[in-house]
């Protein structure tokens, strides 16, 4: 039996696992007890990791060769790689650079995100490449940028032992990320004077462990913060030392909020005066205070206000810095955040730089080797599809996503699918909404047979490598776009290839290059050391020794003059209220034991078995 560690492919929190394997089948995993995210700890659904592996499994829905449509309706039919990859060069080459769109995933590598974004921006000279976590983490990216000035969660897991009041908002963290649950329940036994606040209009099994729950009315967060920011400040719970020295914009703040007054915000909110009293003087007295927060806020028409409006708590407060302080964003996916890392959004640029920004745009040409990065902005995901369907976009290339399914406005992405007159779907399994739609399926490998990095929530870069080959014909996905990369760059007759990729390190030591100097700087990395070091934070910058547990901590923040920013966002009403004829809110929630589509989770029945209902 063979032994390889790797990581989870499920969400942010990012464990590490030990893969077993004999041959060319994964036999069993168990969770990495050196792995500092979860120390062999691992949730329902990591644990089954190598059941839905099984070989059995993967004949009835593995995609396991490219195959291709005659026609729209038709069965697909296989065909060599050669073709496919040709097939896809012409057609790029073929098409206006505004009429192609890339939609791409969370759940991707670092290094698959890097090859995608490079041949997106800097080959076919589009920025219509967005990803997946465009739906789940970008109120997240903007709240962190507009309040702090970078997309860069201050915290670390450790903090969660440190705390003495824990607010979580907007997450269920009991079954979205239950090891970190695992890790505050630890934390809670040994010292038992640890609060938890848990703000959601639900009773979930996180609030139910509460010390005291909020129980807002849906979409009235950022009237709560509000509400919570007013008190500190006229209660005296301020820091206003912290305040003076290292933010700006707390009076255009306390203007908005004056009349927040606690009568209002528990009127808005549909809570008691007294609870709201309560949390505001745990969350200003009760310190060090951490917060946690995820789709609750995110998936949202307001999420970066309540995300900015929570983070102004902390900035209020001076509680960020510092072991068991701060607000500290929890990934949902296993890479969206080494995806924004490498700009694999239709508004970045690699490195967390900004594709408005004429000076960024020029890094990264040179650092490409290109004239330019194109200027005029991408296409994000939802509009991306909107044009799609509008008949706007003629190359839709989806890749480890499944957008027929989990996609807002259905009836409006189908129409995109169907109408567009040529979809690529490039995909591990056969079985998703989404292949049906495609002209041309290409076989991908996914986890256990993958090999690269990814960052988890506390922006830890760890390794997944591979226990087995690919099945069938499956190639990387890095593979696949650069095979397609350096046919187009042929039929141009380039003098050379941007592309000259042969392993996922070669990869990740450009996008490496890419960081120095920047927040997120990792030219201290390298593959040797994650190998034998293990997982590291960044920043990581060349002639460190260690990765920084947290940012801020001297209260210099990346922002032009050093300081953070308040947000005076005003709290707004959801666009449609409850009334007698229609009495009921919908929220979204999840299932503790099934993942995103189910593409994976689902192909095993006790995945099923834990709840009756959605």
């Amino acid at each position: 039996m063979n032994e390889t560690r790797s990581t989870c492919p499920y969400c942010g929190v990012g464990c590490g696992v030990v893969i077993e394997s004999e041959g060319s089948q994964i036999t069993g995993v168990r969770g990495d007890p050196e792995h500092p995210a979860n120390f062999g700890r691992l949730c329902s659904k990591g644990s089954t990791l190598h059941l839905t592996a099984a070989a059995s499994i993967t004949k009835q829905t593995r995609l396991l060769t490219p195959m291709r449509r005659a026609a729209r309706g038709k069965a697909p039919r296989a065909i060599g790689w050669d073709t496919a990859l040709d097939d896809i060069a012409q057609r790029l080459t073929n098409t206006e650079p505004d009429r192609i769109g890339l939609y791409i995933s969370g759940q991707l590598l670092t290094e698959d995100y890097y090859v995608f974004n490079k041949l997106a921006k800097g080959l076919l000279g589009t920025n219509n490449v967005d990803t997946n976590s465009r739906l789940c983490m970008s109120s997240a990216v903007a709240g962190y940028k507009a309040t702090l000035g970078a997309d860069a969660p201050p915290c670390s897991y450790e903090d969660l032992a440190h705390a003495r009041t824990v607010f979580i908002a907007g997450s269920n963290t009991a079954w979205a990320h239950p090891i970190l649950m695992r890790r505050l329940e630890d934390a809670k036994r040994a010292n038992p004077g640890q609060k938890w606040i848990v703000v959601d209009p639900r009773r979930t099994e996180t609030a139910e462990v509460a010390d005291l729950h909020l129980q807002i009315l849906p979409g009235t967060d950022v009237a709560l913060f509000n509400g919570m920011a007013h008190l500190l400040l006229w209660e005296s719970l301020a820091d206003r030392g912290f305040i003076d020295a290292h933010t700006n914009g707390l009076d255009k703040l306390r203007d908005m909020v004056r009349n927040c007054t606690p009568q209002l915000t528990a009127q808005l909110c549909g809570i008691k005066e007294e609870a709201l009293v309560q949390a505001v003087r745990w969350f200003g007295q009760n310190t060090p205070t951490l917060s946690l927060y995820c789709q609750g806020l995110n998936q949202s028409t307001s999420g970066t206000d309540k995300n900015a409006a929570l983070i102004n708590l902390h900035l209020l407060t001076g509680q960020i810095g510092k072991p068991g302080a701060g607000p500290f964003s929890l990934t949902g996916q296993p890479n969206a955040m080494g995806g924004r890392e490498v700009g694999g959004l239709a508004n970045l640029l690699s490195a967390h730089r900004d594709l408005n920004n004429v000076q960024h745009r020029a890094e990264v040409a040179a650092l490409w080797g290109v004239d330019d990065v194109p200027s005029k902005p991408g296409k994000s995901a939802v509009e991306m599809f909107q044009a799609a369907a509008d008949g706007e976009i003629d190359v839709l290339w989806i890749v480890c996503t499944n957008p027929a399914q989990s996609m807002p406005d259905q009836a409006m992405v189908r129409r995109a699918l169907a109408r567009c007159p040529f979809v690529i779907v490039q995909e591990a399994y056969a079985t998703t909404a989404t292949t049906a739609y495609a002209d041309l399926l290409l076989p991908a490998t996914t986890w256990g047979e993958k090999d690269g990095t990814v960052t988890n929530s506390e922006r830890r870069i760890s390794r997944v490598r591979a226990a087995i080959d690919a099945p069938g014909l499956a190639r990387h996905d890095w593979r696949i776009a650069v095979g397609v990369a350096r046919r187009i760059e042929a039929l141009r007759s380039s003098p050379r290839t941007l592309f000259a990729y042969e392993t996922p390190e070669s990869i990740w030591n450009e996008h490496r290059e890419s960081t120095r100097g920047r927040d997120l700087d990792i030219t201290g990395l390298s593959f040797a050391i994650l190998d034998h070091a293990g997982p590291q934070q960044w920043p990581f910058a060349q002639g460190s020794t260690h990765g920084a547990a947290r940012l801020y901590s001297d209260g210099v923040f990346p922002t032009a003059d050093g300081r953070a920013m308040f947000s005076a966002a005003t709290a707004r009403p959801t666009a449609e209220k409850r009334d007698a004829h229609y009495p009921f809110s919908l929220t979204t929630g999840r299932l503790r034991d099934q993942w995103h589509s189910a593409s994976r989770t689902g192909t095993l029945g006790r995945l099923f078995g834990h709840a009756s209902e959605p």
